[in-house]
Order: C-alpha cells, then sequence, then structure tokens
C-alpha cells in the first residue's frame, strides 16, 4: 500500500520554459541589440551545449568540463559553474548573457507546472498521503512552489545541493522516506530520469516514470499517479 509519494521537481511537476524564450526573456531585459537570425543560431547553439538548466541535455560535454558536469548537482557553487561555462561555449552575443541566463532559470516565472500539477498534490493531499520533493539541482526551487501557489501542498523537499548527495543514491531516497514517516516499501517514486529516479527500486521503493514533454503536450500523465494508489 502506498503511504507516500516521492516526485523528481523538472521534467515532472514543472517544465522550464523553452531555450527560445529563455533567451528572448534575458536579451529583452538585458538590451543588447541582436539580430533575429544571431538570436535563432544561438537558440541552436545553447540547446546543442545543453546550457540550460531543465532543457536539453548537451549533445557532448568538453572534455576539460566533464568532472565538473559530473559534480554539478551537488554543490550551488558547482551547478552555476557548470551551467554558465556550457553557456560560454555557445558563443552568446556578450559574455555577460552567461550569468543572466543561469539567474534566469532559477526564476519561478522560468518555470511552468504541468496542468495535472496542482490537482494530483491536492488529490494525495485530500487523501492524507505525504509528498516529498527529491531533485538532483543546485539552486533552492521553493520560490518556484510558493509563486504557482503549490509549497502548502509538499511536505518535505531533498534537494541534491543541500545534502551532498544526489539521485540515484539510495540515501537521499531514504532520507526521503524518513522524513515523511514511510518506509520505503510504502513510498512511490515518480520521475522522469530511467537512471536517477529508478534508482529509489534499490530501497523498494515503487517507481513510476512519466515523460518529460514539454506542458502543453502533457495534460494528465500525473493523474496516472493517483490510480497507483
Amino acid at each position: 500500500m502506498i503511504k507516500g509519494v516521492m516526485f523528481d521537481f523538472s521534467g515532472t511537476l514543472f517544465r522550464i520554459e523553452s531555450t527560445a524564450q529563455w533567451l528572448r526573456a534575458v536579451v529583452a531585459d538585458s538590451g543588447p541589440a541582436v539580430p533575429e537570425e544571431e538570436l535563432e543560431a544561438c537558440v541552436g547553439r545553447l540547446e546543442e551545449a545543453g546550457a540550460q538548466p531543465g532543457g536539453v541535455p548537451p549533445r557532448r560535454v568538453p572534455p576539460h568540463l566533464e568532472a565538473l558536469w559530473r559534480e554539478r548537482d551537488l554543490t550551488a557553487e558547482r551547478h552555476r559553474a557548470a551551467f554558465t561555462a556550457l553557456t560560454r561555449e555557445a558563443k552568446l552575443p556578450t559574455a555577460d548573457l552567461a550569468e543572466a541566463l543561469y539567474d534566469r532559470s532559477r526564476l519561478p516565472e522560468a518555470w511552468r507546472p504541468y496542468p495535472d500539477t496542482e490537482e494530483t498534490l491536492r488529490a494525495l493531499r485530500g487523501r492524507g498521503i505525504p509528498v516529498a520533493v527529491v531533485s538532483n539541482i543546485g539552486w533552492d526551487l521553493r520560490p518556484v512552489f510558493r509563486d504557482h501557489g503549490v509549497d502548502d501542498l509538499v511536505d518535505a523537499y531533498l534537494l541534491s545541493f543541500e545534502h551532498g548527495m544526489e539521485k540515484p543514491d539510495p540515501r537521499i531516497f531514504r532520507t526521503a522516506c524518513d522524513r515523511l514517516g514511510v518506509a520505503p516499501g510504502d513510498a512511490l517514486m515518480v520521475g522522469d530520469d530511467r537512471v536517477a529516479d529508478v534508482g529509489a527500486a534499490a530501497l523498494g521503493c515503487r517507481v513510476h516514470l512519466v515523460d518529460p514533454l514539454p506542458v502543453d503536450r502533457r495534460p494528465s500523465a500525473l493523474a496516472e499517479v493517483l490510480h497507483l494508489l
């Protein structure tokens, strides 16, 4: 019987804006005049580099960044350093855009909840089932939940950079279960990563995977969680 549910953040409960929206928002705020053709080319280079947190993963991590990339989610400093370095690999019009883009990725307005995120969390709360968010991340995502009105539906946040451990390490899932007051065998992990999130299975947790599609292409995947209960 499922007595507690753990959710991943990016690609599961929320999804970041498109790379084009991300870049255009920063360029509009910072003010450099960038021709449309160059903007479109920059979007392609950013996606190839995998420079957007929560966005398209890198097609190839440059050798000199491999060690930093592997450890990016363990501290806030490494996370910023890894993603701003990848952004600079994309050869943007001005160097200061790298830091501005990273800052943009941490803002609540850069993230959208999936259509069924709130209703699923509210249904779990209504059934008395506690919820934890377990995320490999380098910054505090709580403001995203607060800004979108669902923070009161989450009982615990287990963020890799705050604990110095990351999924699929079973320790982070065990800590989440302890916070929820449930045994691993009575917990469900919902995520989108077949490596990181499936790590919960090593503890005996049940795992349910969703597809990290754009928000407008995935209207009801989370609602399936309720049927698993």
